[in-house]
């Protein structure tokens, strides 16, 4: 039997890398228990649940997710941590930014991608040109705090 997964990232700012995340893969923020959050703003309702039940205002961005709206894909949640990321990933995302195209087509939509990715604050590490038969190409990424993902 399949068992789902969430997957979490370390983070010092969870609420900005969720919103990262969200655009990246087309996720949305979940709202708090009993609520729907409000599409431009979505940490508003939160903010209200954590003042009502007394969370201090200093632990409001200690915690957030991203989820995908069909309910298809792994959640994320971002953990606030005080520790530095020192190494390469042992694990990372490959986010399929151009399924089904090949060669220099799908080499422009990475790029495309990529490019928009690093106006959201994402940075560009990596050119891995394709290397056929086995290799279609791919970009190597860091989010906005340096966890590497792949443009695939």
């Amino acid at each position: 039997m399949a068992v789902d997964v969430q997957i979490t990232f370390d983070a010092h700012d969870p609420r900005a890398l969720s919103r990262f995340w969200c655009e990246v893969l087309g996720y949305v923020i979940p709202g708090p228990p009993g609520t729907e959050p409000d599409p431009d703003d979505p940490f508003a309702a939160w903010d209200e649940f954590l003042a009502r039940i007394d969370v201090p205002a200093e632990h409001w961005n200690s915690r957030s997710a991203a989820e995908d709206p069909t309910g298809a894909g792994p959640r994320l949640f971002f953990q606030q941590v005080p520790d530095e990321k020192v190494t390469k990933n042992r694990v990372h995302l490959d986010v399929r930014a151009a399924p089904g195209l090949v060669g220099d087509e799908r080499m422009a939509a990475l790029a495309t991608r990529a490019d928009h990715l690093v106006a959201l604050g994402a940075s560009r590490l990596q050119l891995v040109e394709p290397a056929p038969p086995l290799g279609q190409g791919h970009i190597i990424m860091a989010d906005p705090e340096g966890n590497e993902f792949c443009l695939d």
